[in-house]
């Protein structure tokens, strides 16, 4: 289930009754011993339940990953043979870019007889929208007949260009996720073609240390990976 983007108090109703509910908390962390930012997020919530961290190594090759999803989802089953009730808990949205999607796609590969229920987060994207307008920098995600895109930040210059250029020629505002290291070369991109004062920068959305600035406002350096941008090119002719 989705945890929210970093504050407590935006995990739904739904997904605090079910962590009371739970026998079980487990939750994703990338090496042994460490907490894991999801149960840090839901920790308010977490009392007496037994907790089960399972390791999602942040690595690129795709062997070390398929393993851990395949030993998440193994020991999960193990845990509802013995009748627990468990939580799996998701930083923002339990589907969308998820890691803990794809132990769910193991579970119902594997383990069809245990039923899972899914209950959604509200993410980063929605929640650095809400708490920009909330500080007089309005930002509606999308207008009229605008479209949105949420997608991961492109992993080159000409990638990104041309993204723009398309979203520019569909009227759609853009999402960008993982900014990370990438805002080295976006930042010049956005700059070049005027987009930096009318663009939104997100930083660690919903912790303590959230930072909310418009992209004109931040140098062109590395950024932590939970960061993340809103473009919109063009606003609509006609408005309420």
């Amino acid at each position: 289930m989705g945890v929210g983007p970093g504050d407590p108090n935006l995990l739904t109703v739904a997904a605090v009754q079910a962590i009371a509910k739970a026998a079980v908390v487990a939750y994703p962390v990338a090496q042994p011993g460490a907490e894991g930012m999801a149960a840090r997020i839901a920790a308010p919530w977490i009392t007496e339940q037994r907790h089960l961290p399972l390791l999602f190594p942040m690595v690129a090759a795709a062997a070390p990953r398929l393993a851990a999803w395949r030993t998440a989802a193994d020991l999960l089953a193990a845990e509802l043979a013995r009748a627990e009730q468990l939580v799996l808990l998701c930083e923002g949205d339990a589907s969308l870019f998820a890691s803990c999607s794809y132990v769910l796609l193991e579970l119902a590969s594997r383990y069809p007889q245990w039923p899972v229920s899914v209950i959604p987060g509200i993410t980063a994207v929605a929640a650095a929208a809400a708490a920009a307008s909330s500080l007089g920098m309005p930002w509606p995600l999308a207008l009229q007949d605008e479209g949105l895109l949420i997608r991961p930040t492109p992993n080159s210059q000409a990638a990104l260009e041309l993204l723009l250029e398309q979203a520019k020629a569909s009227n759609t505002v853009l999402a960008l996720l993982k900014l990370g290291e990438r805002w080295l070369w976006v930042q010049p991109v956005l700059e070049a073609r005027g987009l930096l004062a009318a663009s939104l920068f997100a930083q660690r959305v919903g912790w303590p240390d959230q930072l909310l600035l418009p992209a004109s406002e931040v140098p062109a350096a590395q950024r932590p990976y939970f960061s993340l941008l809103l473009i919109r090119q063009n606003w609509p002719e006609v408005l309420p």
